[in-house]
């Protein structure tokens, strides 16, 4: 299966509970961090609500 890299571009302050949730749920904490995730629906989606505070791009291998 197929990883995606998804890095916190913006704080999170002013954002939602529903949208600070979705982030803690990646695992990204800081600014500037980032994880490798696999590339699931339910990941997708919870990257689709907060696509506004995060960057994410596909990885090959």
């Amino acid at each position: 299966m197929s990883r995606i890299k998804v890095t916190l571009k913006r704080s999170t302050i002013g954002a939602t509970a529903k949208q600070v949730d979705n982030v803690k749920g990646l695992g990204l904490r800081k600014i500037g961090q980032s994880r490798e995730l696999e590339n699931t629906p339910a990941v997708r989606g919870m990257v689709k609500q907060v696509l506004h505070l995060v960057e994410c791009e596909e990885i090959q291998g």
